[in-house]
């Protein structure tokens, strides 16, 4: 499925090890930005039952694991950033990803398999030299562009 010299992994852990659980989670979202290869069951593993499949995401290759016990739980030192847009783009999937995730703060939030991702508008930079908008970010959890126009 990819080209891609270095493939960034991810460790998930599902009921059953199954990865068609995430596969479908991420499908939902990215839609047509989302492309899955086949699934590779390795069968029991120390963690139990184990799938593997690589997918791409926005053109970018990432392999995907999931297990049937917790082996390694994702933490703030891995995120992804997604930059939208429009604040249309930001709700989307600020909103998708909170609904069984939970907000953070300064368009930080972490997906129900506990996935970090920053939803931000791609001219944040620009947005950030406005007066006071550090003040502005620092209130909010999800962006609301709006909120920095006022300054």
């Amino acid at each position: 499925m990819s080209q891609n010299k270095i493939i960034p992994s991810l460790w998930f852990n599902t009921e059953f090890g199954n990865i068609s659980k995430v596969l479908d989670y991420y499908n939902q979202i990215f839609e047509n930005d989302f492309e899955s290869g086949q699934i590779m069951p390795l069968g029991q593993t120390p963690s139990g039952n184990t799938e593997m499949c690589q997918v791409k995401i926005f053109g970018q290759t990432y392999s995907l694991m999931s297990t049937e016990k917790t082996h390694h739980l994702f933490n703030d030192a891995l995120a992804f950033t997604i930059n939208c847009d429009d604040q249309r783009e930001i709700d989307k999937y600020w909103n998708y990803f909170i609904k069984e995730g939970k907000e953070v703060q300064c368009g930080w939030c972490i997906d129900k398999f506990g996935l970090r991702w920053q939803v931000i508008p791609k001219n944040m930079g620009e947005l950030m030299s406005k007066p006071k908008a550090w003040e502005v970010m620092m209130k909010q959890k999800k962006i609301v562009i709006e909120e920095y126009q006022v300054n």
